[in-house]
C-alpha cells in the first residue's frame, strides 16, 4: 500500500512539474527570453527541489538529453562555416583563444576570491554552449546547479548587451530574422536519432569524458558538414532534451544550495560583465586588424550563446558567416578545453578550508 501511495505521489508531482514548466517556458518564450525551454523547466524544478519534492530525472534520461544536445551542436556545423574557417582560420582561432582566455581569467578570479569552487567557476565561466556546459560539468567535479546559474546569467547579459549594441549601431530597424525552421522528414529524424545513439554508445565504450554528448557531436558534425547525412531536430525532441537537462539540474537544488547561489550572485554578475567588456575590447581591436565592422566583431566575440547571437546577427548587416564560424569553433574549443581549464584553475588556486 505504501509503494502504491508513493507511486501516486510521484506521478502527481511529475504532472504538476510538467504543467509548471510549460507555463514558465511559455511565459519566458513570449518575453523572448533566451533558452526559455530550458530555463523554464529548470526554474520550476528548482522550486520543487527546494520544496522537498523528492523526485529526480534518471541518469539514462539525462544521458539521452546530452546526446540530443550533441546533435544540436553538430547541426550548427555547415559547409559555409567550414569554408569561412578555411579562409580566415588563423584569425578566427586567435579570436576564439582570446575569448576562451578571458573566460579562464574570470574563472580564476572567482576562485581566487573564493566566490565559487575552482571547477565550478571554470565551467560556469566558459564562454559558450550553456546547455552543453551544464550537461558536461558534473562529470568533471563541478556543481551543475551553480554552473547552470552562472551560464544563464551570462546568456541573458550577452543577449541584452548585444541587442543594445545592435540598436546603437544599426540606424534602421533590424529585419525580421528567419525562424530557422526546416522541414523535418522521417528519414532525417531517424538519421539524427541514429547519430545520437551510435555516437553516444561509441564514446561511452571508449570511456571518453562526457561521451553521451561528445560522441554525437563529433560524429554528427562530420556527417552534417560533409553532406553525408542530413541532421534534423524536430521541435518536440529538442524541447524534451532541454526540459530533461533543466529538470535534472533544478531538482537537485536544496535550500542550502539556493542560499549559496544567492550569496554568489554579486560576484557572478561582476564576472559576467567583466567577460563581456574584455570581449568587447578585443572586438574593437579586431576592427583594426580585419576589414570587418564593429558589430560583426562584437557579435563574433560575444561569449555565447550561439543560437541567440545567430538570431541577432541574421537580423542585421553583420557578416553572418564570420560570426557563426567564430561562435561554432569556440563552442568546440570550449568543450575540449573545459576539463583542462578546470584542472588548471583548481591547481593554480589551492583549496582552503571553508
Amino acid at each position: 500500500m505504501s509503494k502504491l501511495r508513493s507511486l501516486f505521489r510521484a506521478v502527481a508531482l511529475w504532472g504538476a512539474l510538467v504543467a509548471a514548466s510549460a507555463l514558465l517556458a511559455f511565459g519566458l518564450y513570449r518575453a523572448q527570453f533566451p533558452a526559455a525551454l530550458l530555463v523554464g523547466p529548470m526554474l520550476a524544478a528548482i522550486a520543487f527541489g527546494v520544496g522537498g519534492a523528492g523526485i529526480g530525472v534518471p541518469r539514462t534520461a539525462f544521458m539521452a538529453a546530452q546526446a540530443i544536445i550533441g546533435c544540436l551542436v553538430a547541426h550548427a556545423v555547415t559547409g559555409s562555416i567550414v569554408a569561412t574557417l578555411r579562409a580566415d582560420g588563423l584569425i578566427i582561432v586567435a579570436v576564439v583563444l582570446v575569448t576562451v582566455l578571458a573566460g579562464g581569467v574570470v574563472g580564476w578570479a572567482l576562485t581566487r576570491l573564493r566566490v565559487l569552487p575552482g571547477t565550478t567557476a571554470a565551467w560556469g565561466s566558459s564562454p559558450g554552449g550553456a546547455a552543453a556546459m551544464v550537461a558536461m560539468s558534473e562529470q568533471f567535479g563541478a556543481d551543475p546547479r551553480l554552473v547552470a546559474f552562472m551560464q544563464y546569467v551570462r546568456v541573458v547579459a550577452v543577449v541584452l548587451t548585444a541587442s543594445l549594441v545592435t540598436r546603437l549601431l544599426v540606424s534602421a530597424p533590424a529585419a525580421s530574422a528567419p525562424s530557422g525552421a526546416e522541414s523535418v522528414g522521417a528519414l532525417s529524424t531517424l538519421a539524427t536519432l541514429a547519430v545520437a545513439a551510435l555516437g553516444a554508445a561509441a564514446a561511452l565504450a571508449l570511456r571518453l569524458p562526457a561521451g553521451a554528448l561528445i560522441g554525437p557531436m563529433i560524429l554528427g558534425a562530420v556527417l552534417h558538414a560533409t553532406g553525408l547525412a542530413t541532421m534534423a531536430l524536430p521541435a518536440p525532441l529538442l524541447d524534451l532534451a532541454y526540459a530533461g537537462i533543466g529538470w535534472y539540474v533544478g531538482l537537485r537544488f536544496t535550500r542550502e544550495t539556493l542560499g549559496v547561489t544567492l550569496r554568489a550572485l554579486p560576484g557572478i554578475l561582476v564576472a559576467t560583465f567583466a567577460v563581456i567588456l574584455l570581449c568587447g575590447g578585443w572586438a574593437w581591436a579586431l576592427t583594426h586588424i580585419l576589414a570587418i565592422d564593429f558589430l560583426t566583431a562584437f557579435l563574433a566575440t560575444s561569449p555565447g550563446g550561439l543560437d541567440s547571437v545567430a538570431i541577432i546577427a541574421v537580423g542585421t548587416h553583420a557578416d553572418v558567416s564570420f560570426v557563426l564560424a567564430v561562435q561554432t569553433l569556440r563552442l568546440f574549443v570550449v568543450l575540449v578545453t573545459g576539463p583542462l581549464l578546470a584542472k588548471w584553475i583548481t591547481r593554480a588556486v589551492p583549496e582552503r578550508s571553508p
